[in-house]
């Protein structure tokens, strides 16, 4: 099997079109079509089923895409890790954040990276999904909620932290320590969208207590939900880490409990993919700014 064969037949695995295949690669559809039928003589077995126009993976094919994947991801670490040999301090660097919360925190240190390494382009990538961005390739390595175990992925623990609910100054529950979360149910609630990781597990907590969460609004704007609950239009369910950031006095912190609500932050990228050096300083700033700041204790 050669490495050419292979990837004709990843793009046709991709395309599931011959046509649109051939010109992707440069080539005729004749010489594709020799060149997946040589390749599937040598196997032994058919990739594509052929039905009509259709054109659809056999078993045999799900297999070999699978493992193609794999192949060329280890290719282009093993062309990144030579090439930065030649050149130490540049690369570029894909990043991938849940929406929300820990967008924020990620957005506090691009300013940072970037003067001190102004060479090694970034990409911030903003999704729900970054697990599915790191099983594909399109992202380097992600910051998120660490809620999935994946053997093809290495997750790195950076810290656990509290959730807690953030009131206004002039809330009747600000002067709280803490609030069990049955009690405040019936609040006024101002929240991130349902597609969110950090909504999934106050919607959990609250079905937890036999209480549906009815948010009052909901909103994909970190900033919006801070200002109206500093403005008292309502409350909200927010990470220490930002609450820290914002740091406004005028926001005031209630400890939940019954059930408490906590989750670990971690940074996961592919056992498979070569940590590169803008990689590599960037986790390194990321640990610094958690210890310096003093967003959660250090795992």
């Amino acid at each position: 099997m050669e490495i050419r064969q292979l990837e004709y037949f990843m793009a046709v695995a991709k395309e599931l079109h011959f046509t649109r295949a051939s010109e992707l690669l440069g080539v005729t559809q004749p010489t594709l079509s020799h060149q997946i039928k040589a390749l599937e003589n040598e196997i032994g077995m058919p990739l594509f089923d052929r039905i009509g126009r259709r054109t659809s993976l056999t078993e045999a094919g799900h297999i070999l895409f699978k493992h193609g994947n794999q192949i060329f991801q280890s290719i282009a670490s093993a062309k990144q890790e030579l090439q930065e040999l030649q050149a130490a301090r540049f690369g570029k660097l894909s990043i991938g954040v849940l929406p929300g919360e820990l967008n924020r925190l990620l957005s506090t240190l691009l300013l940072a990276f970037h003067q001190q390494y102004p060479d090694i382009e970034i990409r911030m990538i903003g999704r729900d999904d970054v697990v599915s961005g790191i099983i594909h390739n399109e992202i380097d390595i992600a910051l998120t909620i660490v809620s999935v175990s994946d053997d093809r992925l290495t997750i790195v623990p950076l810290y656990e932290e509290e959730l807690y609910l953030a009131v206004s100054d002039q809330h009747p529950l600000a002067k709280m320590v803490s609030v069990p979360l049955a009690q405040v149910k019936d609040e006024p609630f101002i929240v991130f969208p349902k597609a969110y990781q950090c909504r999934i597990q106050i919607d959990a907590a609250f079905k937890l207590i036999d209480a549906p969460l009815r948010p009052m609004i909901e909103t994909d704007a970190t900033e919006s939900i801070l200002n109206l609950v500093q403005g008292g239009a309502g409350v909200s369910i927010l990470s220490k880490t930002l609450l820290h950031m914002w740091k406004s006095d005028r926001i005031v912190m209630v400890r939940i409990d019954n059930p408490p609500l906590r989750r670990e932050i971690g940074l996961v990228y592919h056992k498979e993919k070569y940590i590169g050096y803008a990689a590599q300083q960037f986790i390194r700033l990321l640990r610094e700014t958690i210890m310096d700041q003093g967003l959660a204790a250090k795992r």
